[in-house]
């Protein structure tokens, strides 16, 4: 059983993990209206990814006797920019996800919390997959620089995500 504590801060994350997929899907949008669909794609999955792992600390609340509680979900911005700028965003967001599960590991740590700092290793692992990603696509962009035809291609590789 985790503490109120913990079961608070696991909602929080729960709450962080839901805007990211809103926010992932606000991406897809404007790439949606920009005709990138290639990178809508990409983020459509990411979104989709996002909520699968609002999904985990879902379950993992009720399975250690907690009661999940369901926040407002912020709204996302509507304009981003390039799609360097956009995936800048990601990689920021990204690294600030990672925090969160950072914070949490501390937090079960410092209370003894061994069955949810195992849960949270999932997530430590995880996190650096989603920053390697978002890090290798902003150095992509960044040598593409302003070249159409390198951002055709592009978005060709990123609707191919699977």
């Amino acid at each position: 059983m985790a503490s109120k504590k913990m079961e608070e801060a696991l909602n929080k994350q729960l709450n962080a993990e839901l805007y990211s997929a809103y926010l992932y899907f606000a991406m897809a949008a404007h790439f949606d209206n920009a005709n990138l669909t290639g990178f809508a794609h990409w983020m459509k999955l990411q979104a989709k990814e996002e909520s699968t792992h609002a999904l985990k600390f879902y379950e993992y609340i009720n399975e250690v006797g907690g009661k999940v509680v369901l926040d407002a979900i912020a709204k996302p911005p509507v304009d981003f920019g390039s799609p360097l700028q956009v995936f800048e965003e990601v990689l920021k967001h990204e690294k600030h996800v990672t925090a969160l599960i950072y914070d949490l590991v501390k937090l079960a740590r410092n209370e003894s919390d061994y069955a949810t700092e195992n849960f949270l290793q999932w997530f430590v692992s995880e996190q650096v997959e989603e920053e390697a990603h978002a890090t290798k696509i902003v150095e992509d962009l960044k040598m593409i620089a302003d070249s159409k035809q390198a951002l055709f291609m592009m978005d060709k590789h990123l609707g191919a995500r699977q």
